[in-house]
């Protein structure tokens, strides 16, 4: 079987690497969902169940989480495999990754996980208030995250559908010095009093693109439990939070309707997961 979307794993028997615009999106093995392959997944992970350990939720209780952004959908086959029940609403404007992914790794029955045609920005106004447990955002367009999901109005209504205390994660793409993502974090903390990011050291100081996932709720972070996941991670990472993360984001400006940026332009070399 053939897609252009998906293309078989060569490392992994049964896995599939999603594929859009000449990037890999996303890595996911139906047969096995709780494996995350790509760090930054893992790293939202973390967000997801300290924080729900913080809340004082099971281990396998369900969640309510809204996902802006789905290629693969694997951090909902992740929630739907290690939180069952959990219903999830998955934003992917792209019906056609979306009917790929559906062909030749569908979602599991009685998945919880419902797939809305439509862009992130769209689909967060259409929702209730206090709606979602979690929200997490990683979209792209063109290799890039849209200029629309990283302003303040935008992070306001994300905010609007979380219930109180709920977790926003966020992925961000960029390289050193970081200027994007900076105004990112940023605009965040401007919503949400508590803010925190996950990301490898030596990243924040080389001039490779990297992955930085953002934490942000009206609660405060589970900070000891992110600290300790960071710490045990397979490759070395770090959680910064409150004063650490004011003095990397430098006075940085946030981000409103009016001047939002996409994330930099990957190069070509940066678009293969394996290379």
């Amino acid at each position: 079987m053939t897609s252009d979307y998906l293309v078989p794993d060569p490392y992994n028997p049964g896995a599939w690497i999603v594929t859009k615009d000449g990037a890999d999106q996303s890595w996911l093995d139906p047969a096995h969902p709780t494996w995350l392959e790509f760090d930054y997944m893992r790293r939202i992970s973390w967000l997801i169940d300290t924080w729900a350990d913080q809340a004082g939720l099971g281990s396998a209780e369900r969640v309510r989480v809204v996902h802006i952004g789905g290629a693969g959908m694997s951090l909902a086959r992740w929630v739907a495999a290690t939180r069952p029940t959990s219903a999830q609403i998955v934003l992917e404007p792209d019906t056609a990754i979306t009917a790929a992914v559906r062909e030749f790794a569908p979602l599991g029955a009685h998945s919880g996980i419902k797939v809305r045609a439509v862009d992130g920005r769209t689909g967060v106004a259409a929702m209730p208030d206090a709606y979602a447990d979690v929200v997490i955002l990683d979209a792209f367009d063109n290799r890039q995250v849209p200029a629309s999901l990283v302003s303040g109005e935008f992070f306001v209504d994300a905010r609007r559908v979380l219930a109180p205390g709920g977790m926003l994660a966020v992925n961000l793409i960029d390289a050193h010095p970081h200027d994007w993502s900076k105004r990112v974090v940023a605009t965040v903390g401007g919503v949400f009093p508590h803010v925190g990011m996950l990301a490898e050291p030596s990243a924040l100081k080389a001039h490779r693109v990297t992955n930085l996932v953002i934490g942000a709720s009206a609660a405060p972070l589970p900070v000891d439990a992110l600290t300790r996941c960071a710490a045990g991670a397979s490759f070395p990472c770090t959680f910064m939070t409150a004063d650490a993360l004011t003095r990397w984001t430098g006075g940085a400006k946030p981000f409103t309707d009016a001047n939002a940026e996409p994330s930099p332009p990957r190069k070509t070399s940066e678009l293969s997961w394996y290379g």
